[in-house]
């Protein structure tokens, strides 16, 4: 049911190939070595990036277009309720998240029914 990748890009490790050969639906795959410097295997490795933290964090998209698209709408919301947890007192975030929850769903009952006020 997964898609089958068109290549895969490993380092020069020997067990690569034989764990490849186990399975039927990579015989076609074509498969490139490269040194572990080349950095082409970008996707692993800026793993560390924001975007990519975040769609970890999401961990129910796996297509990474789609991803894009729901985290370029979704940032702004995000960032409302995104407070620096680590420079607040516990009672000071909660007071703070609250406001922004009702100030959230002020906006959102505005939004929907824009003749209410």
């Amino acid at each position: 049911s997964c898609p089958t990748p068109r290549k895969i890009v490993t380092d020069q490790l020997r067990s690569y190939p034989a764990a490849k050969a186990e399975i039927p639906e990579l015989a076609s795959v074509k498969h490139v070595f490269v040194k572990a410097a080349a950095r082409l295997n970008n996707r692993a490795e800026n793993s560390h990036q924001p975007t990519r933290e975040r769609e970890r964090r999401m961990r129910g998209f796996r297509d990474p277009k789609r991803t894009q698209e729901f985290l370029s709408c979704f940032g702004p919301f995000r960032q409302h309720f995104a407070l620096k947890r680590h420079l607040l007192r516990a009672s000071l975030y909660r007071r703070e998240l609250a406001a922004r929850f009702v100030a959230w769903r002020e906006f959102t009952q505005l939004a929907q029914n824009p003749t209410g006020f």
